[in-house]
């Protein structure tokens, strides 16, 4: 696609006051591809990929990642590298009693997540968009406040309206960000989980935004398009105890 990332990193720093880093996600079936990315990091520990993806997010690495990186098979699973998605992943065993009540709610949680297929990729870079290191990422993510997110989501919705249905999983949320814009292609709010918040440096008023690069370029458009329209983020506070009648003449042409 040839996306000027630079430019399009500071329209969104720009529109929505971000506090992190804008960053990829690139899926390779050979992990040579994945390491012939300049100066690109490898983990010299075993990490969650919340871990990794903080790296990207909040300290501006370009991380290369393969299954033998990661803690376990849940991260592994979503976004399939290795063969994580045994009878025993499936089953969620390891979760029941400490997530879930019973290993039926364990297994119906475990089908519930989007996850990328096992045996089309062995290893995942990640990294902040403006670096420009991964080319044309599978998908573009970034954090913001849920102001923020609104704001973006009604600048995808400015032109060619289409309602957005969005469910949660709970824990494993990345299934809901990363895991369900990757399998599906489209545009994922995701609520960061416990291990994102713990491990992987999320604060606690973020939400995470995944989705494939062609959406930045339409939420952008749609974003100037409504500051025209005087509506910006942060949004102005009007007051609780005010006639609300001028400002609503303005936002709602009543």
């Amino acid at each position: 696609m040839n996306l000027d990332w630079p430019a399009i990193v500071a329209d969104l720093e720009q529109l929505l006051k971000l506090r992190s880093i804008p960053f990829g996600m690139k899926l390779y079936a050979d992990r040579a591809e994945m390491e012939a990315i300049p100066r690109i990091r490898r983990p010299t520990a075993v990490h969650t990929l919340d871990q990794l993806v903080g790296q990207a997010s909040r300290l501006g690495w370009t991380v290369g990642v393969t299954s033998e990186d990661l803690v376990g098979a849940q991260c592994r699973a979503v976004v399939g590298l290795g063969s994580a998605k045994t009878d025993d992943w499936k089953s969620g065993r390891h979760m029941t009693g400490v997530w879930f009540e019973t290993v039926e709610d364990a297994s119906a949680h475990q089908a519930a997540m989007h996850c990328v297929p096992d045996g089309q990729f062995d290893a995942l870079a990640i990294g902040p968009l403006a670096a420009e290191k991964l080319g044309d990422p599978d998908i573009a993510l970034f954090y913001a406040t849920p102001g923020a997110m609104i704001y973006f989501i009604n600048g995808l919705q400015w032109s060619g309206y289409k309602k957005f249905d969005w469910g949660v999983v709970g824990e494993s949320a990345c299934a809901d960000s990363w895991g369900r814009a990757l399998t599906t292609r489209a545009p994922s709010l995701s609520i960061p989980c416990f291990a994102e918040r713990r491990y992987g440096g999320v604060l606690d008023d973020e939400m995470l935004m995944a989705l494939p690069p062609e959406y930045l370029i339409k939420a952008i458009a749609g974003m100037r398009a409504l500051s025209k329209n005087g509506f910006r983020y942060p949004f102005a506070q009007y007051g609780v105890q005010q006639d609300v009648r001028a400002g609503m003449a303005v936002s709602y042409r009543p």
